[in-house]
């Protein structure tokens, strides 16, 4: 095909390709639907001129080689390699949509972007403009090597979030608990950091290296239950089977923690100052957990009333004493306790 019979085909090139570019920003952010189904029509428009046109964008243009059909044959090679690259991006997209693909992907994405957007680059530039390709990769590959010795802790960040998001270590809504002792629901994951939402609703930021060093425990998987233990010490006196009923009815009594897990109640140690009971109940997300714990609290201290139990001393302002028969109580003074103080049992 003569250089003449590429003028209508180069400049219906030219027009689907600003046309497609209007149309995408016409069609907004709220309609990112409609924005993906008008870019790929568009494209495939221009793809179809391309071939009956007899023009092959892969290859330098020989043909036009001064004037404005230089012109026109590069800026119509230069649209169709961008277009290429927004239908490659929006297919993905669709892609992760119809896949149902979590929301912390958009790492993922964003490197999938950044790739096919350098590869096009390079594209034109040696395809369109005839630059020499292999001189510009190495010239960038002595700027990326100088960009990552100085930016060492940022590039650290990028690669762990990386890491995290493949490995699907948590997703977004999870709750989390790290070694140091931080927990939260996950909220945002980013190149560099992830944040973490708190029971007392403050936002942790958390750089993604330091995330990536830490022991991480998954609160929400496999789904959000989270199990609460609440050690309580009795006085001696008391029978531990009147102890235990009472606990029983305790969680019973409960309409913060779930019944499935049931509850339970363990009685873990006994002396001769007290009955040391350990309660075990699973609540309905780490989210309720102190509502759920301060009720039961509060259930303790009613049953404990209503039922004659008395609290023991803490373990730590115990003195030796000799051993006393089991069921009596012990003549265990507290430090500095005032003569008629009472006994280890405290009734409520």
């Amino acid at each position: 095909m003569s250089g003449d019979d590429h003028y209508l085909p180069l400049a219906l090139i030219n027009i689907l390709g600003i046309a497609g570019i209007v149309i995408w920003h016409l069609q907004g952010r709220s309609r990112p639907t409609g924005r993906l189904i008008g870019q790929i029509l568009v494209f495939a428009g221009m793809c179809l001129v391309v071939y009956t046109g007899g023009i092959a964008p892969h290859q330098p243009d020989d043909v036009h080689t001064e004037g404005f059909a230089a012109l026109l044959s590069k800026s119509a090679r230069v649209l169709w390699w961008t277009h290429l690259a927004w239908t490659i991006i929006g297919l993905i997209h669709i892609y992760v949509r119809l896949n149902r693909k979590p929301r912390e992907a958009h790492l993922i994405l964003d490197m999938a972007v950044a790739v096919i957007y350098l590869g096009v680059a390079l594209s034109v530039m040696g395809f369109v403009f005839g630059m020499p390709v292999a001189s510009l990769v190495t010239t960038s590959g002595v700027v990326a090597l100088t960009l990552g010795l100085a930016l060492q802790n940022t590039l650290g960040d990028v690669f762990s979030g990386i890491a995290l998001t493949l490995g699907k270590a948590y997703a977004i809504g999870d709750w989390v608990q790290l070694s140091d002792g931080t927990a939260g629901r996950v909220t945002e994951t980013n190149w560099r950091s992830t944040n973490l939402l708190t029971v007392a609703n403050n936002v942790v930021v958390l750089p993604n290296s330091t995330l990536a060093r830490q022991v991480l425990t998954s609160l929400s998987r496999t789904d959000e239950t989270h199990q609460i233990k609440l050690g309580v010490r009795f006085a001696a006196v008391q029978s531990p089977r009147l102890i235990e009923e009472a606990m029983r009815s305790v969680l019973q009594s409960s309409i913060r923690i779930v019944k499935d897990p049931s509850p339970a109640v363990a009685l873990t140690a006994i002396d001769a100052v007290a009955i040391e009971v350990e309660l075990q109940f699973h609540v309905a997300s780490l989210a309720v957990g102190k509502l759920a714990k301060n009720e039961i609290i509060e259930l303790i201290h009613g049953h404990c009333k209503a039922d004659g139990l008395a609290l023991a001393l803490p373990a730590q302002s115990l003195v030796f004493v000799p051993a006393t028969p089991c069921g009596e109580a012990s003549a265990a003074n507290v430090e500095s306790r005032s003569p008629g103080a009472p006994l280890p049992g405290l009734p409520l």
